[in-house]
């Protein structure tokens, strides 16, 4: 009787059942009924029932001017909605501002905004040396950042300001053009330059640019070229965010993102030593800058200042201990103890009172002013000597911001977009570039102050900016006897996280050798060779890893787990079965040009059968065989060639296990042709299984299967090999077990 309309409970419940066996399963039997035939007849189930899986594809519509009129029409269409929908999306405070929770968010947002500013005032004073700008211009882009990021920023919890990292790359640029302008020419020449051009005719140009402009000092040149790069930098930033090319980012791993930091924080550390010394020597730049810094401070040790270098050492035994306890007890603390503000403040008045400048010949920060200069728009001469040096800046800038904003959001449970993430941290530098600012991006160790100290949402940036401008419109003067010493201490003194990462370098071996060795050739290149160079020949080395990765992957000879449809590597685990004449193979990698010989001489190899190998062989002893018979040569010999040709090989079937094929080229196709005809001109068959849509579309697309072909193309391995065993019964070929 046939049991079509019985439920499955009842079937399986029943002891005896009567089933229809007259015909042998078709297309259109439900995986039920099949699923029935193999446990009633477990014997036969293997040859008799084994079947393919019919899946109907997708219908995909391909046409690209329907596709192009349908986007434009998106794109084009203005409605009152839609216009408000982007309004509310590049303005997020317009979102997040009419939601806010007074009562629950305000305390928490006061007070993580203060401290950060706190914390803020000193490093922007001591960052603006390392960017080779006077100190009042690291408050200026502090107090901006924060305001801009408060209306276009998504993430809550990141704190925007300088960076540095980002500091130390603008100040090379900016040192480089200095230099270029003639600003570091000897006093007297310079003097003597500028008393000639007063009285020339204004249109012979001075050699070098020296005398671009009278009335612009070293200092207010430094910053226009500050501004410009910045300019620039948020340029490409919102550029990438417009034509959503954040993918770049992906090419940053974190382990050469970690690396770059690194080695940039040699370089920091190197920069600011001189002023640890009180030595007065130029600034090195370009390739090789790191050593020949030292070998200038070297040569000039016997300048050294022993007041800036006492002082140095007692700032060092006051912030170091101190940072470390507020690490510490970071958990019973509720705000971290503002060391760095109490040390420029103490230092400020020992050397106010005890007339370090004029006694000792202490470099001191000098005038300050209060208030704010009137903005200027950059330089557009300088753009095409600044516009390559601002793409590393802007990359680095807008990676570091992403991955800090996704990173805090996905902890605490809200999302950012990271395109408007990049149009925030490109306006952060577009707009600050006309008020005397440089480049900005987020930074990991405010920000995770800002988080432990009870951030709810970016009105603590708006915060921290209030108490900037405190600071810049009563209390900047008052750091005028603040030694430049003192900044470079709390600039190397915050290095510790970057320079930490070596203890980390034994844990990272042992998780992974590949990323461990991409972070020491980024960390190399970047404090050896110079920041920009070692930024990309991180991203280089990285991708060849890969390249080299995929080009001899690992590819393993499969075995079968007893009493299931799994096949798993031989290599890796013990007590797995092989099916007699099937050999099953899974290459771990896509098939493309770069590992297509790698795939082959693999397979031949995990198989113990090259069959070209074979067909020459077997060429050489017919020839062999041919001339024996001519030569009328004795029956033995002949029969010896003819044993020989007919040598069984010890399988008849492969089985290519294609689940880690992500994609083919044409070179994989055309291997995999290759390597079946090769193999079918010997009696094997090859079968594949387990290719993705992609990989099956690419092999159709190929004509790799001849007509009514594809059926050998299988949805598991297991499928394969049943297959393989059914046709091998049928064409009575007998095989022994294991």
């Amino acid at each position: 009787v046939l049991l079509h309309s019985l439920p499955f409970h009842n079937i399986a419940s029943s002891r005896f059942i009567l089933w229809d066996v007259s015909f042998p399963p078709r297309e259109g039997d439900s995986l039920l009924n099949r699923d029935i035939m193999g446990r009633l007849f477990p014997n036969d189930a293997k040859r008799s029932f084994h079947h393919r899986m019919f899946l109907e594809p997708q219908e995909k519509k391909r046409s690209m001017k329907a596709l192009m009129v349908k986007q434009a029409k998106k794109t084009c269409s203005c409605t009152p909605a839609k216009v408000k929908d982007y309004v509310f999306s590049f303005f997020p405070v317009l979102q997040w501002l009419p939601k806010y929770k007074l009562r629950e968010y305000l305390l928490g947002d006061l007070m993580s905004g203060v401290i950060v500013g706190v914390l803020l005032v000193p490093q922007s004073i001591a960052y603006s040396l390392l960017a080779g700008q006077e100190p009042i211009y690291g408050l200026y882009t502090s107090f901006f950042a924060s305001i801009i990021y408060f209306i276009f920023g998504t993430s809550r919890h990141i704190s925007v300001g300088i960076f540095g990292v980002l500091c130390l790359m603008v100040g090379q640029v900016v040192d480089r053009e200095i230099q270029r302008a003639g600003y570091d020419l000897e006093p007297a020449a310079l003097s003597v330059l500028t008393d000639t051009a007063v009285y020339v005719n204004t249109t012979i140009s001075p050699v070098n640019q020296t005398l671009q402009k009278l009335l612009c000092d070293k200092s207010c040149y430094a910053i226009t070229v500050g501004a410009t790069i910045t300019f620039i930098a948020g340029v490409y930033q919102v550029a990438m965010g417009f034509f959503q090319v954040g993918f770049v980012s992906v090419y940053l791993s974190d382990s050469l993102l970690s690396g770059f930091v690194t080695g940039a924080s040699f370089t920091i550390l190197t920069s600011q030593a001189k002023y640890l010394l009180g030595l007065d020597i130029p600034r090195s730049s370009g390739i090789g800058s790191l050593i020949a810094t030292w070998i200038n401070i070297f040569r000039n040790i016997h300048k050294t200042n022993i007041c800036d270098l006492i002082t140095s050492f007692l700032c060092f035994l006051v912030l170091i201990p101190t940072k470390e306890l507020n690490e510490y007890f970071k958990s019973r603390l509720k705000a971290p103890i503002p060391v760095e503000l109490v040390v420029i403040v103490a230092a400020t008045l020992a050397s106010h009172f005890g007339e370090l400048r004029d006694t000792y010949g202490s470099s001191v920060a000098g005038h300050i002013p209060t208030g704010f200069l009137p903005p200027r728009p950059p330089d557009w001469n300088l753009i095409p000597n600044v516009a390559l040096d601002a793409i590393p800046i802007a990359i680095i800038g807008f990676a570091i911001t992403v991955s800090l904003s996704e990173m805090f959001a996905k902890k605490h449970g809200y999302s950012v977009r990271a395109n408007q993430e990049m149009y925030a941290i490109g306006f952060c530098n577009i707009i600050p570039s006309f008020f005397h600012c440089f480049t900005t991006s987020a930074a990991l160790a405010k920000t995770l102050v800002k988080e432990s100290t009870g951030c709810r949402t970016q009105m603590s940036g708006m915060v921290t900016s209030l108490v900037i401008l405190l600071v810049l419109l009563v209390i900047a003067p008052l750091f005028y006897s603040l030694q430049k010493c003192v900044l470079a201490v709390i600039t190397i003194v915050n290095l510790r996280g970057a320079l930490r990462k070596f203890k980390d370098l034994p844990k990272m071996w042992h998780l992974s050798r590949v990323d461990t060795v991409i972070w020491l050739v980024t960390m190399a290149a970047s404090a050896l060779i110079s920041t920009e160079i070692g930024l990309l020949v991180g991203v280089c080395f990285s991708m060849l890893c890969v390249i080299f990765r995929t080009q001899r992957p690992e590819a393993p000879l499969l075995g079968w787990v007893a009493e299931s449809e799994t096949y798993e590597s031989l290599s890796a685990y013990k007590n797995l079965q092989t099916k007699p004449g099937i050999v099953v193979f899974r290459f771990e990698a896509p098939l493309y040009y770069i590992n297509k010989e790698c795939f082959k001489s693999t397979l031949y190899k995990q198989t113990g059968v090259n069959p070209v190998w074979v067909k020459e062989a077997k060429k050489k002893a017919a020839k062999r065989m041919l001339k024996e018979k001519e030569a009328d040569s004795s029956g033995n010999q002949t029969s010896i060639s003819m044993d020989f040709v007919s040598e069984p090989l010890g399988f008849h079937t492969i089985v290519i296990d294609c689940c880690a094929v992500q994609f083919l080229d044409t070179a994989g196709i055309r291997t995999l042709k290759e390597v079946c005809k090769d193999y079918r001109e010997i009696d094997i068959q090859v079968l594949l299984a387990q290719c993705n849509p992609s990989v099956r579309s690419s092999l159709i697309r190929g004509e790799f299967f001849k007509e009514g072909e594809d059926h050998l193309l299988f949805h598991s391995v297991h499928q394969a090999v049943d297959f393989a065993l059914d046709a091998q019964g049928h064409s009575g070929t007998s095989t022994s077990k294991n």
